[in-house]
This record gives structure tokens, C-alpha cells and sequence, in this order.
């Protein structure tokens, strides 16, 4: 059997937990060395940790996806363990607990903001020059249901994630010619550590998220699973997209 990333080195932020760890994973069982990074250094190193019993090759790094110096430091890990990238992953991102305008102060909208959109523009200055040495390669930003409706976040949180689509279109289209692909990922309601206290707290909005035409919430192996799609060969002929993986949420 062909590993569809043989060969390959990616760089998956938010990769401690949920969805980051699912798309870390399954990149590496088809053959991707994987660089792990986290806020969370603890998390991120258990990411690796995991990897690397399950026979693939995974080193990991604590950073805010925020600052400069830390995500360059983080980076450099890579670059000492297997020489280069091919693939980068913008998965790191948080909630605003879907707050309005006016009840959104501005450490809250800057957090998010950060996290969720300045992010992926810090990462992928630092690790696009990489791929593009490598002669190419794909970036894969995690955006959202909500980079097309509103309803499914907060003020902040929309904001970002509509971001986090313009971003991908142009990346796509000004790294064309450097053989890089960009696309993003938007899911709806996926069963993930971050999610699951809201819905313990509010178990009506379980139910009304299982209430779509797939008749249940997502799961991060979902995820990941279109992440290797769009990190592999099989979607070589699609740029600037978000492919939207939601059960249907949309259709309601």
C-alpha cells in the first residue's frame, strides 16, 4: 500500500487536542513526519508521544500561535528533526462563547481574533517559505460553518473565521505559481474537547446540532480525515476552496 504522504513533513498547531490531534495522527499513519505544536507543551508532546508508539515520527512544541519568536522557535524543531515542510495545518482556535457586539470587550475580540485569524497569518509567513523551498506543497486553515452564516458564534468568532476563508482564497491564488495549495476546512458541530462543556451545559444544543440530516454531531476523525484528502495528491486539482463538513447544518 502507498502512503498518501510519504515523504511529507507537516506542521499542525492546535495539534495537543481534538481535531489537531486527529489530523496529526492520520497524517502520520500515511507516512507524514509530524511537528506537533500547542499552546499546551504537555498536550502536544502526548500528541507526539503517540505518534511515535504507533511507529511514525513526530516531534512537538509548546507556542502561541500569536507570537513571532515562539512560533519561529517552533519552526526550528522541525527544520532539526527532518530538514524541512511540505504542509502546514492552521488548526489552533478558540470560542467566544457566542457573544454579541456589545458584550464582546476588547481583550476578548483581540484573543479570538488572535488566536483564530493573526495566527494563521504568523504561522504561515514562517512555515510558507519552507514549502515553497521544497518545491511545494499544500496549507490547510480550520475555518467554519461560520465563515458562510452567522448564527453559529459570536461577534468575534465570526469575524475570524470569515477571515480565515478570505485568507485562503488569496493565499491560493498568490502561491499558485509556487506550486502551493491552500484550502480550508469548515466544519460544523464536531464532538471535541472544546465543545463538549458547552454542550454538558446546555444539552439543548446537542440536540438541536445532532438534529441535522446526518442525524448526529461530527467527530474529529471526520476531520481529519478531509485534512488528509486535502494534504494528499487525491485533491491536487482544488485551490482556494472551503469545503464545508457539517452533516448537512447548512441545508436546515
Amino acid at each position: 500500500m502507498t502512503l498518501k504522504l510519504a515523504g511529507r513533513t507537516a506542521f499542525v498547531t492546535g495539534a495537543g487536542s481534538g481535531m489537531g490531534r486527529a489530523i496529526s495522527r492520520r497524517f502520520a499513519a500515511e507516512g507524514a513526519n509530524v511537528v506537533a505544536v500547542d499552546l499546551n507543551a504537555e498536550t502536544a508532546a502526548e500528541t507526539a508521544a503517540a505518534i511515535n508508539a504507533e511507529g511514525g515520527a513526530s516531534v512537538s512544541a509548546g507556542a502561541d500561535v500569536r507570537d513571532r519568536e515562539q512560533v519561529a522557535a517552533a519552526v526550528q524543531v522541525g527544520l532539526d528533526a527532518f530538514g524541512g515542510y511540505t504542509t502546514l495545518v492552521n488548526n489552533a482556535g478558540i470560542f467566544d462563547n457566542q457573544a454579541p457586539l456589545l458584550e464582546t470587550d476588547d481583550a476578548l475580540w483581540e484573543r479570538v481574533i488572535g488566536v483564530n485569524l493573526l495566527s494563521a497569518y504568523v504561522v504561515t509567513k514562517a512555515v510558507l517559505p519552507h514549502i515553497i523551498a521544497a518545491g511545494g506543497g499544500t496549507v490547510i486553515s480550520t475555518a467554519s460553518v461560520a465563515s458562510f452564516v452567522a448564527g453559529s458564534g459570536g461577534a468575534a468568532y465570526t469575524t475570524s473565521k470569515h477571515g480565515i476563508l478570505g485568507f485562503t482564497k488569496q493565499l491560493a491564488l498568490d502561491y499558485a505559481p509556487h506550486n502551493v495549495r491552500a484550502n480550508a476546512i469548515c466544519p460544523g458541530a464536531i464532538d471535541t474537547g472544546l465543545t463538549r462543556p458547552f454542550w454538558e451545559a446546555d444539552p439543548a444544543s446537542l440536540e438541536l446540532f445532532s438534529a441535522v440530516p446526518a442525524k448526529r454531531v461530527g467527530e474529529a476523525d471526520d476531520i481529519a480525515r478531509l485534512a488528509l484528502f486535502l494534504a494528499s495528491d487525491d485533491s491536487s486539482f482544488i485551490y482556494g476552496t472551503g469545503v464545508v463538513i457539517d452533516g448537512g447544518f447548512l441545508l436546515t
